[in-house]
């Protein structure tokens, strides 16, 4: 392993480590109840002990987080190249897309529980609602963001508008495509708890959203922290696995590795 990539494992795992520590120090020498703060100690022992409801529920939260990714990434791929059709389209619809992403998800969340009838598909367009913003505009970003030497190379050929899509503007978008969706992952994980917290939905469909508002009611405030600490993981493994895939994407199209 290169010296630069040791530092970037090492240095973020040092801070980790030291304010982990910090905080232990803290919670036992000032004797702190758990139900006030918990130590991390008093957190793991929990996730130990409820790991298998914490787990389902962990199971419920990304079920709902990867539908609403992949229906954002189709819907929006697909909105951005209607988008791009036409300046006039583009101005026709874009405010409309402007007005979904500035609408708070909590204040609408509601009436989309009520108006759909299950409970996951509700989920799902909540989170999905939140996560495909992102999609949209830096894939249509980049699809503008075409070099215009290659395409006037393009249309001196006559190359065809699905040509030119394919072969010119889709390589040239990519970059922010995957940007897009890096964000759009973390979108998609936030708007899956914002939806379980308004729908506060129980039994098979629970998740982690919902152990943190049991946990609290209970005041077993361990466990709350142990959710929490699983959706934080969890949203980190989503942004590491959107920038592995960006890698390996970018380093195909535009010979970055």
């Amino acid at each position: 392993m290169k010296r630069a990539q040791l530092s970037t494992v090492l240095g973020p795992l040092i801070v980790g480590i030291a304010v982990l520590a910090l905080w232990q120090a803290i919670c036992r020498l000032w004797h702190i109840p758990p139900y006030l703060m918990p130590a991390p100690t008093d957190i793991a022992a929990s996730l130990v002990a409820n790991a298998v409801p914490l787990l389902h529920a962990l199971r419920s939260t990304l079920l709902v987080t990867f539908a609403a990714l992949l229906i954002s990434v189709v819907l929006g791929v697909l909105a951005a190249f209607v988008l791009v059709q036409s300046r006039l389209i583009e101005r026709s619809l874009m405010p409309y897309v402007i007005i979904m992403q500035v609408t708070p998800i909590v204040a609408i969340a509601p009436l989309i529980i009520i108006l759909v009838k299950s409970t996951l598909p509700a989920l799902i367009v909540c989170a999905t609602l939140i996560a495909i913003f992102p999609i949209i505009s830096n894939t249509l970003a980049g699809l503008r963001s075409v070099d215009p030497g290659l395409e006037s190379f393009f249309r001196m050929h006559k190359a065809s508008r699905l040509q030119m899509l394919w072969r010119l503007r889709i390589p040239s978008a990519l970059p922010m495509f995957m940007a897009g969706l890096r964000i759009s992952a973390g979108l998609a994980l936030v708007g899956a708890i914002v939806a379980e917290f308004v729908a506060g939905t129980g039994g098979n469909s629970a998740g982690l959203a919902y152990e943190i508002l049991q946990s609290g009611f209970q005041m077993d405030i361990p466990r709350m922290f142990a959710a929490l600490s699983l959706i934080t993981l969890a949203g980190l493994a989503l942004y590491f696995a959107m920038a592995l895939l960006e890698r390996l994407a970018l380093h195909r199209w535009h010979g970055q590795g």
